[in-house]
């Protein structure tokens, strides 16, 4: 049962994302319609090839189906958004509507949030923890400014975490199946996932020895390919036209703008190069196209080597490697929760045309456990500083400024705040960055600074320096996520678990 001070917490997020309403919202607001559209309008065979607006479906079918459920609620609202010829609508009572849903459904988080934090037994960290995951600013900057929905899924991966905790492993598999049958992304966790079931479940310890057991290897299988038939079955017929919505790979590297990921500093470093033969006149650099010109498509590269998809494949799962090794030989809830935030880290500094917004993959799970240790809790909030303030550029709009940078700054400052807090209460030692993590995270302020304020009043006008400050921040940040995940690695594998250190 949730305590006083979580429902509080739930009332202040409601109120401050209901202020939210007249918010900007991005393209992803019309996507969201369109598929409300398709869903309804069309038979389920003509979803996934309905390409009337650039906007068309491609996200698995339990996704599809839940539109469909959102769209006959949404005609009482405006019937002029289910119209697939309306492309662009945007009336306030659609605005509401997708407002108040993507509201709605965080109460599955709300409550996946409490699930997870029940072994916690003082209810002051548990009110803490609960605070730190759920008005956490990548939700309200991509769910309820941006417009996507992505809280009440982050919510069901929290109730598979649960229900790991409590050793109801078929559960568990099942709501993992089911989150990737709404969202593919978290194919970047399934690794995981795999390794857990297989090593935890599938085999059992007696007398110290490894037995599989056939009859736990079957039951996980048949539960997970049940969930997938259940949302694939449907579509048998049209599977081919469904896969090639889901993994685009025509699109290029990188995203719309760069990801703070290895491909933003690689990418950095290609430019740099190249300007550099210019400015020393070494041979005749080729003429390529920006990569932060805010469009998708394919990246090149001017003397850097091309990266192909299996580049980043291999590079992933090498990212990989190291936890799932570790999580192979110790599956417990501990590593387990380290092998999703380090798959996660791998898949988003590694992957191909990861989205910015992906970050939130690992600084979810990374909540749970950054009052662990002071090394966990230096690592989130350097994670946190580079993580949420590399979403600055999804929302730039002038009226959203304030609004952005107060947020994160809250949240920032809470954050160091209560983890000192449980840290000098536990071990009698308050929360102390290096100086060079303070000087990394005052870095961020400064350049943000720059970027949404400074940049645009002085040079607005000059066209050959539009996307600097969006590539200085995507460098920046990137910067701090690959030290997040080499610190988070080395703390794992390397160092001792004494959490007072």
């Amino acid at each position: 049962m949730a305590s006083r001070n979580a429902l509080r917490i739930f009332l202040l997020a409601a109120l401050i994302k209901l202020l939210l309403v007249p918010a900007y919202h991005s393209t992803d607001f019309e996507v969201h319609r369109n598929w409300l559209a398709i869903t309804h309008s069309l038979p389920i065979s003509k979803w996934y090839y309905e390409d009337r607006s650039e906007w068309t479906l491609d996200y698995p079918p339990f996704f599809a189906w839940f539109e469909f459920t959102l769209s006959q609620v949404a005609q009482f609202f405006d019937p002029r958004m289910l119209d697939l010829d309306n492309l662009g609508y945007a009336s306030f009572e659609t605005v509401l509507f997708q407002r108040l849903t993507v509201i709605t459904t965080e109460v599955v988080l709300f409550l996946s949030v409490l699930r997870v934090l029940r072994p916690v037994k003082d209810s002051l960290v548990k009110d803490i923890l609960t605070g730190l995951i759920f008005l956490n600013p990548g939700i309200l900057f991509v769910d309820h400014i941006h417009f996507q929905y992505n809280g009440f899924l982050y919510g069901i991966q929290l109730y598979s975490i649960a229900a790991f905790q409590e050793g109801q492993h078929l559960i568990g598999g099942a709501l993992f199946a089911v989150v990737l049958n709404f969202k593919h992304i978290y194919l970047y966790q399934a690794p995981a996932y795999f390794v857990y079931l297989l090593s935890g479940y599938c085999f059992s310890a007696k007398s110290g020895l490894f037995q599989f057991s056939l009859q736990n290897f079957v039951s996980i299988g048949a539960v997970t390919l049940a969930v997938f038939a259940l949302s694939f079955g449907p579509f048998a017929q049209h599977l081919p036209q469904i896969l090639s919505r889901l993994f685009p790979f025509k699109r290029g590297l990188c995203h719309a703008y760069w990801a703070p990921n290895f491909w933003a500093v690689y990418s950095f470093a290609d430019r740099l190069a190249l300007f550099a033969m210019k400015a020393f006149k070494i041979g005749e650099p080729a003429s390529i196209p920006s990569l932060t010109r805010g469009l998708v498509g394919d990246t090149s590269f001017g003397l850097l080597p091309a990266i192909l998809p299996i580049h980043t494949l291999v590079l992933t799962l090498l990212g990989q490697l190291p936890i799932l090794f570790k999580l192979w030989r110790k599956p417990t809830r501990d590593t387990f929760v380290e092998s999703l935030i380090l798959c996660g880290f791998s898949s988003f500094l590694f992957g191909w045309h990861v989205h910015e917004k992906a970050i939130l993959l690992v600084l979810i799970p990374f909540s749970l456990i950054a009052h662990e240790s002071q090394r966990h809790a230096r690592t989130f909030l350097v994670l946190a500083g580079a993580g949420y303030g590399s979403l600055f550029p999804l929302i730039y709009q002038p009226t959203e400024l304030v609004t952005k940078f107060a947020v994160l700054g809250l949240y920032m400052s809470l954050s160091y705040s209560l983890l000192s807090f449980l840290l000098n209460r536990s071990t009698g030692s308050p929360l102390r960055l290096s100086w060079a993590e303070s000087v990394y995270l005052l870095g961020m302020v400064v350049l943000q600074i720059y970027a949404e304020v400074i940049h645009p009043l002085l040079f607005c006008h000059l066209v050959n320096l539009e996307f600097l400050p969006l590539m200085a921040v995507s460098v920046y940040s990137a910067v701090g996520v690959m030290y997040a995940w080499f610190r988070f690695y080395w703390d794992t594998l390397v160092l001792s678990k004494d959490k007072s250190e």
